[in-house]
């Protein structure tokens, strides 16, 4: 996709809020990104294991890809939770994506109080960062977290931030927690570049194609999906344990 220059305004209104004018989206890129994916490459209606969901139906495309194994833990996955829990749940987002914010605020924050909390579930991040180099950046400064212990607390400020909705400065990183990690050498070196590109490759070989997709056990669910069809299918994983 291609990137437009960010234009002076939007400069100066990043930088008057506190957030690192590097890592701003324009918000018509993400909405052309939406609406071009979803009306060109994407037909289908709205549910789990089904093709990527238009814009109406909660999820952002990507360019498309075929697969059909589900993830597997890696030696480097970071593991919230119990990590013998008996089921995992793999989750692929791009940091500014809005169905992802959406996701992590309604179904994710439910999961991990229900679930996740009591040791039946644990959950995994994978990198899908499609939406530019801010999402790319932000990938990699939640990786350089990884090396201080801090990779799920960086990961949830993130995620905490407001959500695109037509204005500026909104679903962008955090300046205080780049001054504590994004700015570091790791950042700088580029540590995990080639690590959150390989998230995005890799994620071919599972069918991801759109932001937010989870992975429960075999079951594909694809878009932000309200917290009871979660639930119904991690039920039903647990009971096959």
């Amino acid at each position: 996709m291609t990137q437009e220059n960010h234009h002076q305004g939007s400069h100066s209104s990043v930088r008057n809020r506190g957030l690192s004018p590097e890592l701003f989206l324009p918000v018509s890129i993400i909405l052309s990104a939406i609406l071009i994916s979803g009306s060109i490459i994407y037909a289908g209606s709205r549910g789990v294991s089904a093709p990527a969901p238009s814009p109406s139906e909660g999820g952002v495309a990507a360019d498309a890809a075929v697969g059909d194994v589900a993830p597997k833990l890696a030696k480097d996955d970071v593991i919230l939770g119990d990590s013998k829990a008996p089921v995992t749940i793999f989750l692929y987002e791009d940091y500014q994506c809005p169905f992802c914010h959406k996701f992590f605020n309604e179904t994710e924050s439910k999961i991990r109080e229900e679930y996740v909390k009591t040791g039946k579930v644990k959950l995994v991040f994978r990198n899908f960062q499609f939406l530019g180099p801010e999402s790319t950046a932000a990938g990699q400064a939640a990786e350089c977290a990884k090396d201080q212990n801090k990779y799920w607390a960086y990961h949830d400020e993130l995620m905490k931030q407001e959500t695109i909705d037509g204005k500026e400065n909104n679903g962008n990183i955090n300046r205080d927690m780049l001054i504590s990690v994004a700015r570091t050498s790791c950042f700088d070196s580029k540590k995990y570049a080639a690590q959150v590109e390989q998230d995005k490759a890799d994620a071919g070989k599972y069918g991801v194609n759109s932001t937010p997709t989870a992975f429960v056990g075999a079951q594909k669910i694809v878009g932000a999906q309200p917290y009871e069809t979660v639930k119904q299918i991690i039920e039903a994983a647990l009971a096959k344990k």
